[in-house]
Parts: C-alpha cells; sequence; structure tokens
C-alpha cells in the first residue's frame, strides 16, 4: 500500500491533500506499460507470421506432388530436365537428352520459353498459361498439376535464369517446393521465391493432357491454348481439349 505524501496546500484547503507517487514507482509503472505494449504488439506480429496470406485461404496447408520426376542438372538453364519431367509425369517416355535436339539446344537457349512450348504441343499436351500471381501456382498445385515456370536462381550479382517445376508448398511455413537444377527439393520462402520468378518475368505454364482441365480453368484461356495446340498441327488433341470444356 502506497503512504501519502505532501501536505495541506493551504489553512482554507486541508481537507484537501495532494498525494503524490514516488519518483521510482512512477517510472517503473511507465516501464511496465511500455513492456507490456511490446509484448502485445510482438505477439500480434507472431501471429500474423504464423497465418498464410488470404490469397491462399481456402487451399490446403500443405501439398507435395511426389510422383513428379527428377532430372538433374543445370545446362542450358535446366530446361531439357523441367520439360521431360513434366512430360513424363503426362505418361510420355522421353528424357532430357532426347529434347536437346528438339529445343534447338545449345544454339537456341534464348529461345527457350517459345522452343519447349512447342515441343510440349508436339507432344499432343496443351500448354495453358497461368496468371503472373504465387496463388494462381498455388492453386494449380494444390489440384495435383505441377507448374513449369522460369525463376532466378542464385546470388544477386550472379543469378541465372533456370526453368524448374513447382511441385509443392507449405502455407503455414509460407514456402514452396521446386524441382530445380540440382534439387530435388528445393525450399524457398514465399517472398524469395515470387522475387526470383518476378526477375524472370513472372512466366508459368501448365503442361496438360487435352482431356485434363486445369483448376478453376478460364475457359477463353484453355481455347487459345487448343487452338495453339491445332496450329502446331495436333487437330486431333485440340478436339479432345475444346470437348473437356462441354463444347
Amino acid at each position: 500500500m502506497i503512504a501519502p505524501q505532501g501536505r495541506a496546500l493551504s489553512a482554507g484547503h486541508q481537507h484537501k491533500r495532494v498525494f503524490m507517487l514516488p519518483l521510482s514507482t512512477t517510472f517503473s509503472a511507465f516501464a511496465t506499460r511500455r513492456l507490456l505494449a511490446a509484448c502485445a504488439m510482438a505477439l500480434a506480429l507472431a501471429g500474423c507470421a504464423s497465418q498464410p496470406p488470404a490469397s491462399i485461404k481456402g487451399l490446403p496447408q500443405r501439398v507435395e506432388i511426389g510422383s513428379v520426376p527428377f532430372y538433374r542438372g543445370n545446362a542450358n538453364q535446366s530446361a531439357p530436365m523441367a520439360l521431360a519431367a513434366i512430360l513424363s509425369q503426362q505418361g510420355v517416355r522421353i528424357t532430357p537428352g532426347l529434347l536437346e535436339q528438339p529445343l534447338g539446344l545449345p544454339e537456341g537457349i534464348d529461345k527457350l520459353q517459345g522452343s519447349m512450348q512447342n515441343v510440349a504441343r508436339q507432344y499432343g499436351m496443351v500448354v495453358y498459361p497461368l496468371e503472373p500471381k504465387l496463388n494462381a501456382l498455388l492453386t494449380q498445385v494444390a489440384a495435383g498439376n505441377p507448374v513449369l515456370l522460369r525463376f532466378e536462381q542464385g546470388a544477386a550479382f550472379w543469378g541465372e535464369p533456370r526453368y524448374a517445376l513447382l511441385v509443392g508448398y507449405d502455407s503455414y511455413k509460407q514456402r514452396v517446393l521446386l524441382r530445380a537444377g540440382n534439387n530435388r527439393r528445393l525450399l524457398m520462402d514465399f517472398d524469395d521465391f515470387a522475387s526470383a520468378w518476378n526477375k524472370q518475368g513472372s512466366w508459368a505454364v501448365l503442361v496438360q493432357p487435352p482431356s485434363q482441365l486445369p483448376a478453376q480453368v478460364d475457359r477463353q484461356r484453355w481455347l487459345k491454348a487448343a487452338n495453339d495446340l491445332a496450329q502446331a498441327g495436333q487437330e486431333q488433341a485440340a478436339r479432345q481439349a475444346v470437348s473437356a470444356l462441354g463444347q
């Protein structure tokens, strides 16, 4: 209990007394309030960090498509390895070495984005472009569809383009899982991945059999992809893709 201190202000106001807290007690109370406020803020920030972004709420917390093959290698930006893996996932018997000539390597290394899509269509696959948003990629992975993409791998001063497959994520830990280069299970934070992906143009596609629709399919985008398949000489596969929409 704090004892009253001080004296009456005047003889006419003897019934009023001024009570003053010791300086050490006032300072202690102020420090305690600051400490409690700091703790509350730290707890709030920790709570926010453990929550997945609003854009991916509604998706499973953790997904890994373990059946996606892995071909190790950094040569040619890992394009033959990534393309061979996703074609193999769709039932095509292929190896990275068999793709080097169709991809025009090594001379055509600067045209890989286009040549990879052309080669996939030659195997009767629909190449379906995805929106340049992380949640668009994670939505497909949650549906069991690996995503073919390009990102920048390495440090800021010596990064290089790398083609890879997004095969999983953990929204609680906020990490993605890639098959990339020499790494069968490359884990990256959401923010680091998004930055590395943006540096290479945020390019990402699905390579799908014509009868297998993407999750939350955009009809116009799918029809455009089917038309591109027909233009590549795969008219029957293109018709299957259109039929998959119920048209």
